[in-house]
């Protein structure tokens, strides 16, 4: 197992995770926490992305995208709606690959209302969404985030 696949969150972590903040996922922010280290690694290789790459994540969640964007792009700025996710987020990346942790930017708001984003800017969208919201969500971002 290399390092990289060492710091990915596993079914276990994520349950664990999750019961330690308290967190369900909510239908109405639309969460699901993705547990399967193999679906994020399909992701992020059909996102094309590579260390040029500064990708806007939108829902993290509890990290399980983001730690396996991290070690591929040159930066991650992640939009989490759920506050207690929001703080989480940096800790869990320094829990787990501590070494990336300086590539993460997290913005804790509704990517439905974001206006303008910290620097650098994105110049890739990656995310996990559900079908509710993911085409309001792209929408938007599309037309806010003129870099993407």
């Amino acid at each position: 197992m290399t390092e990289h696949e060492e710091s990915l969150l596993g079914p276990a972590q994520v349950r664990q995770l999750a019961d330690r903040l308290g967190i369900r996922p909510t239908k109405s922010w639309g969460q699901n926490f993705v547990i399967d280290k193999g679906t994020v690694r399909r992701i992020v290789r059909a996102a094309e992305v590579g260390p040029q790459d500064v990708v806007l994540e939108v829902g993290p969640g509890l990290g399980s995208l983001t730690l396996a964007l991290l070690p591929e792009v040159a930066h991650v700025t992640a939009v989490e709606i759920d506050p207690s996710l929001a703080d989480q987020l940096p800790r869990t990346v320094a829990d787990l690959a501590p070494h990336l942790v300086d590539r993460l930017t997290v913005v804790p708001a509704d990517a439905l209302r974001v206006q303008e984003l910290p620097d650098p800017q994105p110049t890739a969208l990656v995310a996990n969404l559900p079908y509710n919201v993911a085409v309001p969500v792209v929408l938007h971002l599309l037309a806010t985030v003129p870099t993407l």
